[in-house]
């Protein structure tokens, strides 16, 4: 039998450098641009909420209902995710006060409970099995508690930790060049690495977002958060435009589990 026809290939694009280029890139933007509705357009963490909640679910129905692996959709989804993260997280912390620390650690359960049910339903959380709709909702909802998580735990280091955002993003910048260590060096769990890696990238793009963005008393550069945002999302689409994005792909009727 042709090998080719026992492959079958993942909605979510193949994990490449130019997937972390452009999900750095995009946690960036969902972090200014979440800060452009809530703050500079002055909607609130809570109307912004509900404005970046009803675009995610409006693109991750699409996403699902897609027949195949879609770049512009499928990162437009992220960026939406990102930014629905910022004022979930930034609603949560403030509005609910209930601080950096209350609000990373109730994510980060929460994130590890969606994980558990996808490997409980599924013995596997490989986004290369990411092929049917059951497996995209548990993805996509992994997806956006890592997202929110990442603002808070992004938020929690420079403010509660006292590093700032520019000592925020080296110690993230430095958590992910440890994975990476771990990627070529060692054989340890590729889906475990990506996942770390996933989460760990959403508060590097926060903290930078926020050195874009916050004022200069605070720490940042105090930029237009319009134009970082615009910036930012030309740079994405310039991405996309130029480089090359193929669907992943996992071998149809292989054994499920993390390898």
């Amino acid at each position: 039998m042709d090998k080719t026809s026992k492959t079958t290939f993942s909605k979510v694009p193949e994990v490449t450098l130019v997937f972390w280029i452009i999900k750095v890139a995009a946690t960036t933007l969902g972090e200014t641009g979440g800060d452009t509705v809530t703050m500079t357009l002055k909607w609130g963490y809570l109307a912004g909420t509900a404005l970046f909640l009803g675009l995610l679910v409006i693109l991750v129905a699409a996403q699902i209902f897609a027949k195949k692996f879609h770049p512009f959709l499928y990162w437009t989804t992220i960026v939406a995710s990102t930014t629905f993260g910022t004022t979930m997280a930034d609603f949560a912390d403030r509005s609910l006060g209930i601080g950096y620390t209350g609000g990373s650690s109730l994510l980060f359960l929460c994130l590890m409970g969606v994980l558990a049910l996808w490997y409980w339903s599924e013995r596997t959380i490989s986004v290369n099995t990411v092929t049917t709709p059951k497996v995209e909702a548990f993805y996509w909802a992994a997806i956006t508690f890592s997202q929110t998580l990442g603002t808070a735990l992004g938020d929690w280091v420079a403010d509660t930790g006292g590093l700032g955002y520019e000592g925020g993003a080296l110690v993230f910048a430095a958590g992910l060049a440890v994975i990476a260590g771990l990627y070529f060096w060692t054989h340890l769990s590729r889906v475990l690495l990506f996942w770390a890696a996933f989460i760990l990238t959403r508060p590097l793009g926060a903290t930078v977002g926020d050195f874009l963005d916050k004022p200069v008393s605070h720490g940042g550069l105090a930029l237009s958060r319009p134009l970082a945002s615009a910036v930012i999302a030309v740079f994405i689409i310039g991405c996309l435009l130029v480089l090359p994005q193929r669907a992943g792909r996992h071998p149809a009727g292989a054994r499920r589990g993390n390898r």
